[in-house]
C-alpha cells in the first residue's frame, strides 16, 4: 500500500510541476512545541564546520602545562594510526591567551572578535573522534559513522521535521568557494533516506548562486507550443516509470526539487541579494575585507535563510587537502592565524545578529571540527592529527550561556572527564528540537538505522 501511494505521490507531484499548478501547503506547526516526541526549544540550526582539525590548545583550550613541558618528549614512541608523522617534542601554544567574559573564559589571541561574546556559548571541552584520519572522522561528526552510505545530520533532521517552508530547500550547504570537503558530497547525502532529505548545495560566491532557475532568453524556440508538448511528454514518462519503480524516492525527490526550483524564482533573488541588508550589517560580517568577506557573506546568507524558512544551514570553513584549511601540519604559527581571521569577525557578528534579531530565541548555533591537533610538534612547528581532544561550542536556544561541560587533560592530549562523542552532541541537539534520538529511525536492509547508532546521551549540563 505504501508502495503505491509513493508513486501516487510521485505521479501528483508530476502534475504540478508541469503544469505549473500551486500547491496546497500543509499545516505546519509554527510554534516551538512541533517536535516528534516532545516540546522543542530549537527549530533551525546552524552549524560552522571548520573543515581540517581546528587545534584546541591554540584556540579555546589554554594548556599552560605546554609552556612548561615545551621542548620535552612526552609523547608516543610509535607513530599512531592517522599520525602523518612521529610525534615530537611538546609544543607550546605560539599564541598568547587571556581571560574574558564574566566567565573567565580562557580565548587565544586568534579569535579576538569571538572573545567578546565568549559568555554566550556553552563549551563541551572533551569531544572525541575515534579516528586520526580525515576523511572518517568528518563521516563521523556528520553522520555519525566513520564510513560513507549513512544519512548526515541535515538529511536527519529534514527527514524527522520536515520543511518550514514551501519556497527554500529545508537542509542548504554553504561549501567553501575553494572546495569542497574531505568526503566531497558524502557529508551532505541523503543515503538511504528519501533522496530529497540531501543538502543542496549553493555556491555563495557565484553570480547566480543557485544556477538555472531562470531561462536563457537565447532558448526562444522552446517556449510556448513546443514547451507545452515537452512537458506533456515528460509527464506521460515519469509517470511511467514512477509506477514501474514505486520503491525509488530518486524521481519523486528531482519532481519535488523542480517544483522547489519554480517557487524558488519567486524567493531566492530576494532572499540571496545581501545588498538589502545595511552597510552596518555588511561590515560588521567583514564584507568590507578581503579576509572576512567570504566566510562574511555566507554567515549572513545562513542567517537570511533560516530567517525565511531554511531549517538546517551548514556553512564549512576550508577545503580538503593541505592548504586553506585548519589542517596545520607544517606551521600552526603561520597558518592558523589566516584561517582563524576568515571566520573570527563572521562568528561574532553572526551569533550577534541572531541574538538582535531574536531569532536565538529558537535557533541553534554550533561551532565545531571533525578531530582535534597534537600537543606535540610535527617537524619543528606543525600539529598532527589528534582524536583524543577537540572543542565544541553551542549558543542559542535551550542552551545555558557561559556553561562548560568535559575536561581535557593537562596536555590537551585526551580528554580527563565528560568525554563527548558525536552522538552526544547529536543527541544533545534532536532533543532541543524535540526529537527522541532513540525513537527517530529509518528501517533498511532488515535494521532499524538511527543517527546515534546504538549511543549517545544527552549532555544536560549545557542546558538551560
Amino acid at each position: 500500500m505504501l508502495q503505491i501511494s509513493g508513486g501516487g505521490f510521485g505521479a501528483l507531484a508530476a502534475d504540478h510541476f508541469l503544469f505549473g499548478q500551486g500547491v496546497a501547503q500543509e499545516p505546519r506547526p509554527t510554534d516551538l512545541n512541533g517536535g516528534l516526541h516532545h516540546p522543542a526549544k530549537v527549530r533551525r540550526v546552524i552549524q560552522l564546520f571548520m573543515n581540517g582539525g581546528a587545534s584546541p590548545m591554540d584556540t579555546f583550550d589554554y594548556k599552560p602545562e605546554l609552556e612548561r613541558l615545551n621542548g620535552q618528549m612526552l609523547g608516543p614512541k610509535e607513530k599512531p594510526e592517522g599520525f602523518t608523522a612521529p610525534a615530537g617534542a611538546v609544543m607550546k601554544s605560539p599564541f598568547t591567551f587571556a581571560q574574558y567574559g564574566e566567565t573567565g573564559r580562557w580565548v587565544s589571541s586568534v579569535f579576538p572578535h569571538q572573545a567578546k561574546i565568549i559568555d554566550e556559548p556553552a563549551f563541551l571541552m572533551a569531544m572525541a573522534s575515534k579516528t586520526n584520519v580525515h576523511g572518517p572522522a568528518s563521516y563521523m561528526m556528520n553522520t555519525g559513522f566513520m564510513l560513507p552510505g549513512f544519512p548526515c545530520f541535515g538529511a536527519w533532521i529534514s527527514y524527522g521535521l520536515g520543511s518550514l517552508s514551501d519556497n527554500l530547500p529545508t537542509f542548504v550547504v554553504l561549501p567553501d568557494p575553494r572546495g569542497l570537503p574531505y568526503n566531497q558530497k558524502g557529508n551532505f547525502s541523503a543515503a538511504f533516506l528519501p533522496a530529497k532529505h540531501q543538502g543542496t548545495l549553493v555556491d555563495a560566491g557565484a553570480n547566480p548562486p543557485i544556477p538555472d532557475l531562470f531561462p536563457e532568453a537565447k532558448y526562444g524556440f522552446a517556449m510556448g507550443e513546443s514547451d507545452q508538448k515537452t512537458v506533456a511528454a515528460l509527464r506521460a514518462i515519469n509517470q511511467r516509470h514512477a509506477a514501474e519503480r514505486s520503491d525509488d524516492s530518486r524521481l519523486e525527490a528531482r519532481l519535488a526539487s523542480a517544483e522547489l526550483a519554480a517557487k524558488m524564482q519567486l524567493t531566492a533573488p530576494e532572499a540571496f541579494d545581501l545588498s538589502r541588508e545595511s552597510q552596518e550589517t555588511q561590515s560588521a560580517y567583514g564584507l568590507d575585507k578581503a579576509e572576512t568577506q567570504d566566510f562574511g557573506r555566507r554567515c549572513l546568507l545562513a542567517r537570511r535563510l533560516i530567517e525565511r524558512g531554511t531549517r538546517f544551514v551548514q556553512v564549512w570553513s576550508g577545503p580538503q587537502g593541505a592548504a586553506n584549511n585548519w589542517d596545520n601540519h607544517g606551521n600552526i604559527q603561520t597558518e592558523l592565524p589566516p584561517i582563524a581571521m576568515n571566520v573570527d569577525q563572521p562568528t561574532a557578528a553572526l551569533l550577534t545578529d541572531l541574538k538582535q534579531r531574536g531569532l536565538l530565541e529558537d535557533t541553534l548555533l554550533i561551532w565545531t571540527t571533525e578531530f582535534g591537533r597534537t600537543p606535540f610538534a610535527q617537524g619543528s612547528l606543525g600539529r598532527d592529527h589528534n582524536r583524543g581532544t577537540f572543542v565544541t561550542w553551542l549558543a542559542g536556544a535551550g542552551i545555558k550561556s557561559g556553561s562548560t561541560y568535559g575536561r581535557s587533560d593537562d596536555l590537551g592530549y585526551e580528554t580527563a572527564e565528560g568525554k563527548t562523542w558525536c552522538y552526544d552532541l547529536h543527541a544533545t541537539i534532536l532533543h532541543l528540537m524535540g526529537i527522541d534520538h532513540q525513537k527517530l529511525t529509518f528501517r533498511t536492509s532488515g535494521v532499524d538505522r538511527r543517527l546515534t547508532d546504538v549511543h549517545g546521551h544527552v549532555v544536560h549540563d549545557i542546558l538551560a
